[in-house]
């Protein structure tokens, strides 16, 4: 989990030194997009091939190819080759994300689930924010492939300990499984030409343009012939019963939700931080790791609320709290004091602590053991892909606000060069708070949604009875 933590994060400072040495600035966003996409992509391939073949040799196999690749990233000669190998670490990465969450889900019983749920998120949330510090410290005292050659030890240690000590239950006899590779193949296409729209619009090229356009209405048609592949298929990547079934299917949505209100405070808090209350990088980067403190106190004690309410309406206290929090931000003083946006990160994590953790847990506890894999993988998916839309979404509402505030002058990528050179000014600070603080009316927005998903879930989870499995 920490691998696949550390290397989403783990390369944004070192972004000038790999830039100084390989070239390829115009295509450096590719690093950070490619590993996403990829991871993304993979998640529901990954999950049900846990399913049908065991957690076990998927997990394995995600690690082998997560360490082949940054061993790839390391040896790169240009930016075009390691933006290729990084892409290669998704495709591993997107193994470790899903089939973890699962395995936790396989060897923990209910009752015990949420404290090592907590454990799983505090190792996430502890590596994603220690990443760049990780990674300017290499860059700066050793060397950048240094970043990618780190991984070769911790995940190889794993990799013996999972080899060695995980013992999967015995699979009852039956027919061989079916690989549906012809789903899998179509669900890659549609969600890579889905997530490079959303991903490079407004980057790389306007939303309004050919190459946007183009992709989203090939997204579509993919899709279209995704749903027909599956409905076709003996045993679909994503199957049908995913969405047609109440409480996985509000439990997506609901999780879709998270990933779009997330963009909020991962994405535009530290840059206001920076231009709003002055704060240097690393400064910025505590304000933002107040949410990381409280998010896993409150789910490890998330059952003994969901104990007594219920999944559901344990995660829409959950989800009403930080939709509240969200609406606060917007109050917060101009320019105020660097503990109030960290307060209100605090009390945003441990509202979402009781969201997140009982719909994983809730709904994995209403599917078989056969089915908690690609149940797992769908939930992980949705709110990745959550998180690429709220990108796209909330990153065109900032630079209206910019462009507006500051007569047609400003952007998103200006505010970044201003910062970069120490040279942000009073109106600039202003327009920047303006543009974060709709932000955050956005991602408030998203919190309802999440709500409103929730409410067609059923009040009570139809949890199955858990039997101890012989291995």
């Amino acid at each position: 989990m920490a691998l696949a933590a550390l290397d989403g994060t783990v390369v944004s400072t070192a972004v000038p030194q790999i830039v100084g040495d390989l070239g390829g600035f115009s295509v450096f966003s590719w690093l950070f997009s490619g590993y996403l996409l990829a991871v993304t992509v993979t998640l529901p391939v990954y999950g049900k091939l846990s399913d049908s073949f065991g957690r076990k040799p998927v997990l394995i196999a995600g690690i082998v190819l997560f360490l082949a690749g940054s061993l790839l990233c390391a040896a790169a000669w240009n930016m075009a080759s390691l933006i290729a190998f990084r892409v290669v670490q998704g495709l591993g990465g997107g193994a470790l994300q899903g089939t973890i969450q699962t395995i936790a889900a396989d060897l923990y019983p209910l009752e015990e689930r949420p404290r090592i749920v907590a454990r799983l998120s505090t190792v996430w949330a502890v590596s994603s924010v220690a990443g760049p510090a990780v990674g300017g410290l290499l860059a700066a005292y050793a060397d950048w492939r240094w970043i990618f050659l780190i991984n070769l030890p911790v995940g190889g240690l794993a990799l013996w300990l999972i080899a060695r000590h995980l013992v999967e239950p015995v699979r009852e006899p039956g027919p061989r499984p079916r690989v549906d590779w012809q789903g899998a193949l179509a669900v890659f296409v549609t969600a890579t030409l889905l997530l490079t729209a959303l991903v490079q619009g407004g980057v790389a090229w306007p939303w309004i343009s050919a190459p946007s356009l183009g992709l989203l209405a090939a997204s579509a048609a993919c899709a279209a012939v995704t749903v027909l592949v599956e409905r076709r298929a003996a045993e679909p990547v994503i199957p049908g019963w995913v969405w047609r079934r109440r409480t996985i299917a509000s439990v997506n949505l609901a999780m879709g939700a998270l990933g779009l209100l997330m963009v909020a405070p991962t994405v535009f808090l530290p840059t206001y931080a920076q231009s709003v209350l002055g704060l240097g990088p690393i400064a910025a980067g505590f304000v933002l790791s107040a949410m990381t403190l409280s998010w896993p106190v409150t789910a490890a004690y998330a059952n003994r609320v969901y104990n007594r309410i219920g999944f559901r309406d344990t995660a829409l206290a959950g989800m009403g709290a930080a939709l509240l929090v969200l609406l606060a931000f917007p109050l917060l003083p101009y320019p105020g004091e660097p503990w109030q946006p960290a307060l209100i990160m605090l009390l945003l994590g441990a509202a979402l602590g009781f969201f997140q953790l009982p719909l994983l847990v809730g709904v994995q506890s209403t599917v078989p053991w056969a089915e908690r894999g690609t149940t797992t993988a769908s939930v992980l998916f949705c709110r990745q892909v959550g998180q690429s839309v709220g990108a796209a979404l909330f990153g065109a509402l900032a630079n209206a606000v910019l462009t507006a505030r500051l007569g047609g002058a400003g952007d998103l990528d200006s505010v970044s060069r201003a910062l970069a050179d120490g040279s942000s000014n009073a109106p600039l600070r202003r327009a920047v708070s303006a543009a974060v603080d709709l932000v955050f009316v956005g991602a408030a927005a998203a919190a309802a949604l999440g709500l409103l998903a929730l409410l067609f879930a059923p009040r009570r989870f139809a949890v199955l009875k858990e039997r101890r499995p012989e291995v």
